[in-house]
């Protein structure tokens, strides 16, 4: 579905609005930052900060050139680095390409995935499983909806991204390719919130994983998640009925292309099984080379004599993801060097910031910093990325198939349940459970563990509540 460029622009300006507004939440982060080392500033804003929100207020308002302004902003932060201040790993051209050397491992996985998952999808979608998926779907509302929870489902063991290019190559098969911006908004948020629970469902959580926190202090965040999908799904499916109902074609004889189906199987087996043992077995050879995005293309390079990809995507997947990279390559320069105290309203505010920032360096700053209860952290970090199209990688990823999404004021217009969602989970694990915060887990046991072992070595008036002063 196209629109205007009358109606692109009008709409574009309440989201630019928008997006300067989530950069006022990361305030606490630009101060922490000041605070920590004198950087040029505006109004007490670190240079730096202004830069990247220009980009991402350009990238709302200007969303047909949005691999321009993206590049631009990259390059204009890149060289105001390199002539000012300065990088975490030294100044000047040296400390960027040391500063590059670093983050390289990171670019190039999601480069491998975006890329690589592009052509899976065309797999999928050529196998003729999305024909006659429709057969097995509900009749009405309910068939969007239940293709939602299925997205949520696969995202748990899989790595969200395939999970959103699986359930839009879905979408579009059994919607004719009408498929409301809204729904898709709900399909990028359905297959985020499906991996906010699993360590192996998105990159935040196994970051988590492999810096010690429990699997189990993490699947907590299954419960907001499921209450945000009720939330945003039903509205959604509901929306998507009234676009566009599933088609049903039960006359037409669909063939299953199977050599097609047993290539997605094996890209997505060999995905996880390389995943959970480079995370379990060789962390550290993790941040030297990126294990994941290469597992994808050898299987799909071992399948070429079986069924060949559609090599035409190749070029319109890696545009869109030069523009991902983009952005989180800008991301990863800003000078934040920690967080605002641990608290559920720090919690909550880094899911409406992990919209239009990295959540990679978020949940390292956080992990460093303790403090947190986990499965509110997981959620935050891992749902928020959906309220806007290029707040995630599974975004991005949806955006490539669908073009028309590439517009920030139609995404948070017909998608305004993603962010309602959000915050109606959030306060739903906060009143069943409760902010539980951990000490920090590599200073050893976590805190409940250790009242359990051994109570009466800790005595509770000389230990300072969490946040109080004096504590560690």
């Amino acid at each position: 579905m196209m629109f205007s460029h009358r109606t692109n622009v009008s709409w574009g300006r309440i989201p630019g609005l928008l997006a300067t507004a989530g950069m006022l939440l990361a305030a606490p982060l630009a101060q922490a930052a000041d605070a920590a080392v004198a950087l040029p500033a505006l109004f007490g804003v670190p240079v730096d900060f202004i830069l990247f929100a220009a980009t991402l207020l350009g990238v709302a308002l200007f969303h047909h050139y949005v691999l321009q302004v993206a590049l631009t902003g990259l390059a204009t932060i890149t060289t105001y680095k390199v002539l000012f201040t300065g990088f975490k790993t030294g100044a000047g051209i040296a400390g960027f390409m040391a500063h590059m050397g670093h983050e390289w491992v990171l670019l190039a996985n999601l480069l491998g995935l975006l890329v690589g998952f592009a052509l899976l999808a065309r797999h999928f979608e050529d196998s003729g499983v999305p024909e006659v998926l429709p057969k097995l779907l509900p009749e009405g509302w309910l068939g969007p909806f239940m293709l939602l929870v299925i997205i949520f489902v696969l995202s748990g063991f899989l790595d969200n991204i395939a999970a959103a290019l699986i359930g839009a190559t879905v979408a579009a098969s059994v919607f004719k390719r009408k498929v409301h911006i809204g729904y898709l908004a709900a399909i990028v948020a359905a297959s985020n919130g499906g991996g906010a629970g699993s360590v192996v469902g998105d990159t935040t959580t196994t970051m988590m994983w492999l810096d010690g926190v429990s699997p189990f202090d993490v699947v907590e965040a299954y419960i907001p998640a499921a209450v945000a999908t009720m939330v945003f799904g039903i509205p959604a499916a509901l929306l998507q009925h009234k676009h566009m109902a599933i088609s049903r074609d039960f006359q037409a004889a669909h063939r299953i292309d199977w050599a097609r189906v047993g290539i997605v199987i094996f890209i997505l087996i060999g995905a996880i099984i390389t995943n959970v043992t480079v995370n379990l077995k060789f962390a550290a050879a993790a941040d030297h080379f990126p294990f994941l995005g290469a597992a994808v293309w050898v299987a799909l390079l071992l399948a070429v004599p079986l069924r060949k990809p559609e090599w035409s995507l190749v070029p319109g997947a890696f545009k869109g993801s030069v523009f991902l990279l983009s952005l989180v390559t800008c991301a990863s320069m800003m000078p934040v060097e920690q967080l605002p105290p641990a608290s559920w309203p720090t919690a909550l505010a880094l899911g409406f910031i992990s919209a239009v920032f990295d959540n990679i360096p978020l949940t390292a700053l956080a992990l460093k910093q303790g403090g947190y209860d986990w499965g509110f952290l997981a959620y935050a970090v891992g749902f928020g990325g959906s309220m806007l199209w290029f707040g995630s990688s599974a975004g991005v990823a949806v955006a490539n198939l669908f073009p028309e999404a590439k517009s920030v004021g139609q995404w948070l217009r017909h998608g305004w349940f993603i962010p309602v969602g959000y915050v109606v989970g959030f306060f739903a694990l906060l009143a069943i459970l409760g902010w539980h915060p951990h000490e920090k887990h590599k200073d050893g046991a976590p805190a409940a563990v250790q009242m359990q072992m051994a109570p009466a070595a800790v005595s509770p008036a000389s230990t300072p509540a969490v946040g109080a002063p004096g504590y560690r």
